[in-house]
């Protein structure tokens, strides 16, 4: 409940979970969870992100974090690490459901003109490794 705490820890916490998946992976769950919390701290959201886009996601998972991906990116307030860090989750799972690409590409079309540098970037690798252009 601490801010200080909270946005300090998240950090470590998301170097731990990347270079050793196993301690994250019983308390998934709990941190998927966690990101329904209104008023999140955007070191938790960033941290958060980074250690899904590194890790396995089990299958139970991918609704909840394709659905939390598609509206951090479509979010016009959210933060630009966590929007590239969702754009690449959401890529990855693209790869196991392919249903799911185009509308990745129509979000990145319709955000493009108002997004940062970063999820440009981010946005333009993923659409040239998909093989398709940004109108």
């Amino acid at each position: 409940d601490e801010y200080r705490v909270v946005q300090r820890a998240a950090w470590p916490l998301s170097y731990a979970a990347i270079q050793h998946p196993v301690f994250i992976e019983k308390q998934l769950g709990k941190l998927l969870k966690n990101l329904k919390h209104p008023n999140l701290h955007d070191a938790v959201k960033r941290n958060t992100m980074k250690i899904l886009q590194a890790i396995h996601i089990p299958k139970k998972y991918h609704g909840l974090v394709m659905d939390t991906c598609f509206n951090y990116i479509s979010s016009p307030n959210e933060k630009a690490a966590v929007k590239a860090f969702s754009l690449t989750i959401l890529h990855q799972l693209s790869a196991l459901y392919p249903e799911i690409s185009q509308e990745l590409k129509t979000i990145i079309e319709d955000r493009w003109n108002f997004e940062t540098p970063a999820f440009k970037a981010r946005a333009k690798k993923i659409i040239k490794e998909s093989g398709t252009t940004v109108r």
